[in-house]
């Protein structure tokens, strides 16, 4: 039996959490390699394909979308691949009544009626093309938007929320559907200032440390990956919570694609993933 852990042509060799799960494996036996999306692999030579740091799709999502699809054998399933790789995913989170941060899509004009909000395409990874704008700076922001508005792309607007600048981002992983570990991101964007690569080119932005989740967390996660069609099938999954102006989590993303799951900020969590993935063989 042989797993492809997916991974992308920046990363070939995959991150830490890849290394990590790749022990892991062998000492079950089973063999785990890197094995880059988009690079005319053999697919069909692995028994299963697990998506991992296959981080340089958002410019060409249908063709990785179809990739996944393609596939006799993938996790997270191609379904839900399709849909939490465009951001739009939080409309429906809405819809079924959680609390996910206020957001306006595709707006004619930047909002007026919050001090500061973020710029993002609902197509993105590590905060690219996002940035933080806010009184004073509406010709920046503008400008922006109008870029992004251009490019075809779906634009989202968000409150900047003041909690992300002192508590951060909360961070529950999710192995099999089971809460396994929590970790904090801390603050990614500065004041008018845009993401224009990946922020894990940025060591000194959004420093990850191990958390624990509350029990309100929690709560908030469970139903979130209730709501996800086809979420019987996940294998792992993401949920990012921030406090809202009145301290209720709000979920700001739900990664269920190809999540940076903090395996060494969690003693025996590569060993629990490593599990999970083997009894999916």
């Amino acid at each position: 039996m042989t797993i492809a852990l997916a991974t992308c042509s920046l990363l070939p060799g995959g991150n830490d959490d890849m290394r990590a799960l790749i022990g892991a494996l062998d000492a079950l036996g089973v063999e785990a390699e890197p094995a880059v999306w988009d690079a005319g692999v053999d697919w069909s030579r692995y028994d299963l394909v697990v998506i991992r740091s296959t981080w340089d799709y958002t410019g060409r999502r249908d063709a990785f979308v179809a990739w996944a699809e393609s596939l006799p054998h993938v996790l997270n399933p191609a379904g839900v691949v399709r849909w939490n790789t465009d951001k739009r995913y939080l409309r429906d989170l809405a819809g079924a009544g959680l609390p996910v941060v206020p957001t306006l899509w595709d707006p004619e004009d930047v909002p007026s009626e919050w001090p500061e909000y973020v710029i993002k395409p609902a197509v993105s990874i590590g905060s690219r093309d996002t940035a933080r704008w806010g009184a004073g700076e509406e010709d920046e922001a503008r400008a922006h938007l109008r870029s992004l508005r251009d490019a075809g792309r779906t634009v989202m607007v968000q409150p900047y929320l003041s909690a992300v600048d002192t508590a951060g981002e909360t961070a529950l992983v999710f192995c099999e559907g089971e809460y396994a570990h929590a970790a904090r991101k801390a603050q990614i964007l500065t004041a008018g200032a845009g993401v224009q690569g990946p922020v894990r080119d940025d060591p000194a932005r959004g420093q990850v440390t191990a958390s624990t989740a509350t029990e309100v967390e929690l709560e908030v996660a469970h139903r979130a990956l209730a709501a996800v069609p086809g979420a019987p099938g996940l294998l792992y999954a993401r949920v990012d919570l921030v406090p809202g102006p009145d301290g209720t989590p709000l979920i700001i993303e739900l990664e269920l694609t190809e999540p940076n799951l903090y395996l060494p900020h969690a003693p025996e969590s590569a060993k629990k993933f490593a599990k999970a993935i083997s009894g999916r063989l």
